[in-house]
This record gives structure tokens, C-alpha cells and sequence, in this order.
């Protein structure tokens, strides 16, 4: 049933993906849209819909209009139902996140937050999903950090970080307004995170979707 309500809000939502479609869910920008994040996220999920997977992107805009998560609110705006209904219908996640501060921005932290309204699902929070991750930062050290908390939120979570996760230094590498990278390193990182959700998330059908 969770399923079922999932697509049908997708589907009244305008998103194309359907019964028996595989869906991958990005996450991830900063408030406003535009970021090297969000664009870093979107060459990821062309990687993925490439290998014939939906896409459904969450960025900066989407971001922006999550209210500050509160497990006591009695209703959820239906910014906060898309969010919690793609991850529901979701066969794969990836989050991207720029380091602030040695961690996750405050925006992203605040949507996965929100994937405590899956607690009681047959299938709570990110359980048995493959999830790709992507920091990017002014710098190295942040790159590190802040992907090390990706994968400890994602861990939390239940969800399983795939193998290689992309850390871009927006100093050295920035990507372009028009979403595209100079560095042909940086550029495989990207397409490798989508490349790799896509090939694990068959295993996330076969734990019992």
C-alpha cells in the first residue's frame, strides 16, 4: 500500500514515473538553484537515467522550500509529502551536498531529517537502498569530511553507500553554468556514482520491494 500511494502521488505530481518503473531520487544543492552541488547531482542522475532509470531531482529550490523539519507537526506541507513520497517510491538515492563548516549544509540535513516520516513503513527510511554520494567544497578537507557524514547519516538511515562516493573541489574543478565539467577525472567521478546506484538497485528489488 505505501508503494501504491507513493506512485499515485508521483503520478498526480506530474512525475513519469509509473507502476514498475525504477526511480532514482537525488537530493541535494544549496538554497537557490544553480549550485555547482546541484549540478554536480544532475550529471549524476543523467548517468542514471542513461542505464533507463526515472529520475526525480530535489535541489536547491526544493530544498528551500522545506520547512524546519518538526516531528510534531500534525500535517506536512506537500513540499515535504514529494520529498517523502519519491524517497518511497525510490529504487536509488543519491545525495550531494557542499561542505559547510566539515559537514553537510543545513538544507540537506533538513530534508533527510524529514525521512523520518518513513519510520513505520514496511520499508523505513533509506532501508536497503543503494545510496551514490557527492561532496563538493572550496577545497579538500571539507570534500572528506563531509562525505564521511554522508555516509554515517546514510548508514543511520539503513541505506548502504555504494563503493565510490565523488569529492569535487569547486576551487580546482568548478562545473559550469551549462553543467559541464572540464576535467575528464572529475567528469567519470560523477558518472560512476550514477552508473553505480543503477547497477545496485536491482539488489534493493530483490530485498523484498
Amino acid at each position: 500500500m505505501r508503494r501504491y500511494v507513493a506512485e499515485t502521488y508521483l503520478a498526480e505530481a506530474g512525475v513519469t514515473a509509473c507502476v514498475g518503473a525504477k526511480l532514482v531520487v537525488g537530493i541535494g544543492g544549496t538554497v537557490g538553484s544553480g549550485s555547482s552541488t546541484e549540478r554536480a547531482l544532475r550529471i549524476a542522475l543523467d548517468a542514471a537515467g542513461a542505464e533507463g532509470f526515472e529520475t526525480r531531482l530535489f535541489g536547491g529550490d526544493a530544498l528551500s522550500r522545506l520547512p524546519l523539519y518538526d516531528p510534531r507537526a500534525a500535517a506536512r506541507t506537500p513540499e515535504e509529502k514529494a520529498l517523502v513520497d519519491a524517497v518511497r517510491a525510490a529504487s536509488a538515492i543519491i545525495i550531494a551536498s557542499p561542505g559547510y563548516h566539515g559537514s553537510i549544509s543545513g538544507a540537506v540535513k533538513n530534508a533527510l531529517d524529514l525521512l523520518e516520516e518513513t519510520a513505520r513503513d514496511d520499508r523505513p527510511y533509506l532501508a536497503d537502498l543503494p545510496v551514490g554520494l557527492i561532496a563538493t567544497a572550496y577545497g579538500w578537507q571539507a570534500t572528506g569530511s563531509t562525505i564521511a557524514a554522508l555516509r554515517s547519516i546514510v548508514h543511520a538511515l539503513r541505506g548502504w553507500p555504494t563503493p565510490f562516493a565523488a569529492a569535487i573541489n569547486t576551487q580546482e574543478t568548478p562545473v559550469n553554468a551549462e553543467g559541464t565539467v572540464c576535467d575528464a577525472a572529475v567528469l567519470e567521478q560523477l558518472l560512476r556514482v550514477g552508473r553505480q546506484v543503477a547497477r545496485f538497485a536491482p539488489l534493493a528489488e530483490g530485498a523484498g520491494r
